[in-house]
């Protein structure tokens, strides 16, 4: 168990949900995005039904949902650490580029008559290859433009963006497609995304400290952000907590066609009814978020409002009234909303910038994930056993996941501070390693009496946690048996490359208070030592065995084997 580290309380937030878009950059940008979902949602509606226009086989029609979704599996790691490691501003315009590039492709090759079933799928696809490497650093910029007081409310700004466009978009997309052409939707959808595309490009983003250093390799990155979740309980809550909320959630989407269509037996109109009102209820969730928020803790939040969508599955399964269902279609949206706010305004507010990028991925990844899963089991318990046991089954599971809240809180990272506690001490070195040599290995001798031990290797087992989430690959504390109270506590990092970007990243706020406790324990009138070893890999072959430092074995020589 880590020791949790909190900041003073932040000043009272707003109680208006509108006040980040007091912000003119923000403003501008929410509204540019607005545009960009209504001709994202323009362009759904277009593919699926040119789809159906250019082939009968329901397969091909399904596959467009799979080549939208597919780049999120492939790219959401990478598009986090390249958010991470690159600049955020120019990733925007790229994938915003590539983006608009990829709809004015498809709009024209359709419009010129020239488009396949094949070609509509590849087109699709390379559209959600841009969304899969935008998301993860779209999502990192409202962080750096509102104050965090206002985090909330932004974030759920950017939802009812998201849900009004899911409204308005497919009765937008089917007038255009009835008056003119899929093809004149595609090409709206490319046009849409100029808005964006200015914003960013317009984007004064206050300058980014940069490093002497190369950047880190991909894979590195990568490993280093799901390292990092691994050794961080409040990522892991916020991940268990997604991806049981999204398993369940994902019958409503999964299902309601199915609904409106077998047991309703109404027409598409009345699907696109219930949306709206998803649509609606979203925005009365952004309108009553800052009350929610300074009433009721992000555990009540989230609880209340899994049991309000496991209500609206219910409903789903066996009302018929048509105002019933569009009264609980709302309270659902207003669910989906709060819940997913809570769980984005956590995820980036849980760990520090360096690796926010990467953690949304993961998070972004975990949501995907629990949704294609839920997907496919409950559209087969439906196959098997029919749709109201299905969404009744979905119902039962979210009813279950609420009681995660119990081993899995979301308030363990609430208040965390993530500011620098210090710079950390740079070493002084005789020799000027290489970046990209390693591995490196930091040691730090201590003397501790011997009855203080157990508090001691308390206060390390809770240190080895933050050097495993910072990096260290290996971690350990050991004793000199000839001195048992002179104690070696060591970590290893890849390279020497990698020690450097951690100096660069100073001592965080539960880390110094760690090492403070420990060297409260540190006995003698010299500080604990600090040495920072790098492994030679160019060293003679020893003719003879040697003792290894740290070790009660000898290493034999070429000729030899160990022994003991």
């Amino acid at each position: 168990m880590s020791v949790p580290v909190t900041a003073p309380s932040p000043p009272p937030a707003s109680t208006s949900p509108f006040t980040p878009l007091r912000i003119p950059f923000f403003r501008m940008l929410w509204i540019a995005s607005f545009v960009s979902n209504i001709g994202t949602w323009m362009q759904n509606v277009g593919a699926v039904g040119l789809m159906t226009q250019l082939t009968p086989s329901p397969a091909l029609v399904a596959l467009l949902q799979t080549a939208s979704a597919l780049p999120v599996f492939l790219l959401s790691l990478p598009a986090g650490a390249l958010a991470d490691l690159v600049d955020r501003r120019k990733m925007l315009l790229l994938t915003q580029t590539w983006m608009a590039g990829t709809a004015l492709v498809l709009a024209t090759v359709t419009l010129l008559g020239l488009t396949t079933p094949w070609l509509l799928l590849l087109l699709t696809f390379m559209l959600g290859l841009g969304g899969a490497l935008n998301n993860p650093v779209w999502q990192t910029v409202t962080p750096e433009l509102v104050p965090r007081a206002e985090l909330p409310q932004a974030i759920a700004l950017n939802s009812v963006s998201f849900n009004l466009a899911r409204a308005f978009g497919p009765a937008l997309g089917g007038l255009v497609i009835g008056y003119f052409s899929s093809g004149a939707a595609f090409l709206l959808n490319g046009i849409s995304f100029v808005a964006t595309m200015y914003m960013v490009w317009s984007w004064k983003r206050a300058p980014q400290t940069t490093s002497p250093l190369a950047g880190e390799r991909i894979i590195a990155a990568i490993r280093g952000g799901i390292r990092y979740a691994r050794f961080a309980p409040p990522v892991q809550h916020i991940l268990v907590r997604g991806v049981s909320f999204t398993f369940g959630a994902s019958a409503l989407f999964a299902l309601m066609p199915a609904v409106v269509t077998q047991r309703l037996q109404e027409p598409t109109s009345f699907y696109s009814m219930l949306l709206s009102c998803m649509g609606i209820g979203a925005v009365i969730g952004a309108v009553i978020l800052p009350r929610l928020n300074r009433r009721l803790t992000i555990d009540m939040r989230v609880t209340l409002a899994t049991v309000a969508f496991a209500s609206g599955l219910a409903g789903l399964a066996y009302a018929n009234n048509h105002w019933l269902l569009y009264a609980l279609l709302t309270l659902v949206g207003l669910a989906w909303m709060l819940v997913l706010n809570s769980f984005s305004v956590g995820v980036q507010t849980v760990v520090p910038r360096w690796v926010q990028a990467r953690t949304i991925s993961l998070y972004l990844l975990t949501i995907q994930g629990g949704m294609a899963l839920g997907s496919v089991v409950w559209g087969t318990v439906a196959e098997r056993v029919g749709v109201a046991p299905a969404l009744a089954g979905a119902t039962g599971w979210l009813l279950l996941s609420t009681l995660l809240v119990f081993r899995f809180s979301l308030r363990t990272g609430e208040n965390l501070d993530f500011t620098p506690a210090r710079p950390r001490n740079e070493p002084v070195l005789a020799l000027a390693p290489v970046p990209s040599e390693g591995p490196v290995i930091i040691t730090t001798i201590y003397r501790v009496a011997p009855q203080d031990r157990p508090a001691f290797m308390a206060i390390m087992d809770q240190l080895a946690r933050i050097r495993r989430r910072e990096g260290a690959i290996r971690v350990g504390t050991y004793v000199d048996l000839a001195d048992p109270t002179r104690l070696v506590e060591y970590f290893m990092v890849e390279s020497w490359e990698e020690h450097a970007q951690q100096h660069e990243r100073g001592v965080s706020q539960d880390e110094e208070l760690l090492k403070t406790q420990a060297r409260q324990l540190h006995q003698g009138p010299e500080p604990p030592l600090v040495s920072h070893l790098l492994a030679l890999h160019d060293a003679p072959v020893p003719t003879e065995p040697v003792m290894v430092p740290g070790s009660t074995r000898l290493v034999a020589s070429t000729a030899g084997e160990a022994t003991a």
